[in-house]
């Protein structure tokens, strides 16, 4: 199976530095036999663009698309909400990644919906599966090779084995205020976990979960191309925001999305015991009955 050699960077930075990659690690081991590529673009509605039209128009080659909001549990009102293990071994079936692939993941913006599939990919027990650093706009900026043509790839047995430890649902977060066995980060900019920017979602309220601390997603990556910053960045967000490493997280953010860029952060760094609460503040702002608090 292809191995990811540990450079310097990797080696003093991150504890599993084989859950991210460089563009030349992946321009050096695109075509070899075990390696998978997935494009699991995703935008809010208001950016106006369609992933899979993209996909179709420009992909790095061999790529095959991952569509988050229909590899779902399309029947919940909710957006792309967690599917179940028949639905989600019978996608990746079909897309050609199952046992003994290396799944390697990007998307459009750099990295915002690849740690969406990242973790889903885990949640289902399939390890071997890491994030394309700077994503697809790093790719282009280099130059690399695109493709417009389609991708037929042959089905490949896919072992689901969902992990309940790296899910929260809603009831368990809310007990989780009481108890405050897990702390709770939100990836959500800090106006609208303080409740002062509105929520781009029809009828959410402002705010955030009792007790919870903020970290903006954003504060992970670099500004200039959105590659992920380094151990010693990640620590100090992290602990800046009031995170210890010696207790369970329970990540969260607006539809789950982003909230799984806070969870690969810590797992980058080596946190075993990170969960992300599925329907985040969607499902938390949507109900009237769960509380909410305002400002710092």
């Amino acid at each position: 199976m292809t191995k990811i050699p540990d450079d310097e960077r990797t080696r003093m930075s991150y504890v599993n530095p084989n859950s991210l990659v460089s563009t030349d690690w992946l321009a050096e081991h695109a075509n070899a036999p075990d390696v998978r590529i997935v494009d699991a673009s995703w935008y809010m509605p208001a950016a106006n663009r369609n992933p899979r039209a993209e996909y179709d128009a420009a992909h790095i080659p061999g790529t095959v698309f991952f569509d988050i909001d229909e590899i779902a549990d399309t029947d919940n009102s909710l957006p792309h909400m967690v599917p179940s293990p028949e639905k989600f071994s019978s996608r990746m079936r079909k897309l050609g990644l199952g046992d003994g692939n290396r799944i390697v993941i990007y998307d459009g913006s750099g990295l915002v919906s690849a740690a969406r599939a990242w973790w889903l990919i885990r949640l289902f027990g399939h390890e071997d599966v890491a994030i394309l650093d700077g994503g697809l706009p790093k790719w282009k900026a280099e130059g690399r090779p695109l493709e417009d043509l389609p991708v037929k790839p042959a089905e490949r047995h896919f072992t689901s084995r969902i992990n309940s430890f790296m899910l929260r649902e809603k009831d368990q977060v809310l007990r989780n205020i009481d108890s405050a066995r897990e702390q709770v980060v939100d990836a959500r900019s800090a106006g609208r976990f303080l409740g002062t920017d509105p929520e781009p979602r029809a009828g959410l309220r402002g705010g955030h979960i009792p007790n919870s601390r903020n970290l903006p997603f954003t504060d992970l990556l670099n500004a200039g191309d959105s590659t992920v910053r380094s151990a010693e960045e990640l620590s100090a967000a992290f602990a800046k925001a009031g995170i210890e490493f010696t207790r369970p997280v329970i990540t969260s953010c607006g539809s789950g999305i982003t909230a799984c860029v806070l969870a690969f952060g810590l797992h980058l760094l080596g946190h075993r015991r990170v969960a992300v609460f599925d329907g985040s503040w969607t499902e938390w702002g949507l109900d009237e009955t769960t509380p909410v608090n305002t400002g710092q």
